[in-house]
């Protein structure tokens, strides 16, 4: 599968999807202008890795700040991720940031993957 790595820039996460190493990674800040148009080659590239999806997948999250509409379509991804089997999402956020750590919360009550909290 090919890797789908978008560098993250002032308005959008940095997206490094990569099979053969394992490296399943958003992070930055999303506050993309179209969040549906900016996180379709995610939802994509979800849809076929998980017709042949690595025994574990851990998915990281290391956002800063997402918008209203990023929050859909993160929900979007973690809804796909619960069709991967052996996936687990690694949820970091700074020590002193409630409302990331409660969106992270939030996020593991409403989809059926494990989720692990992390702080940085």
């Amino acid at each position: 599968m090919k890797v789908l790595n978008l560098e993250g820039t002032e308005d959008t996460p940095k997206i490094i999807l990569d099979k053969e190493n394992g490296v399943f990674e958003i992070s930055g800040r999303s506050l993309p202008e179209d969040s549906a148009e900016f996180f379709n080659p995610v939802l994509e590239w979800l849809e076929e890795y998980k017709d042949s999806a690595n025994g574990e997948t851990v998915f990281n999250f290391k956002l800063e700040y997402f918008n209203t509409a990023s929050s859909k379509l993160i929900l979007d991804i973690l809804s796909k991720l619960e069709a991967v089997e052996g996936t687990k999402v690694v949820w970091y956020f700074h020590e002193d940031d409630e409302d990331m750590e409660e969106a992270g919360e939030e996020f593991s009550d409403l989809v059926e993957v494990p989720f692990e909290f992390e702080t940085y």
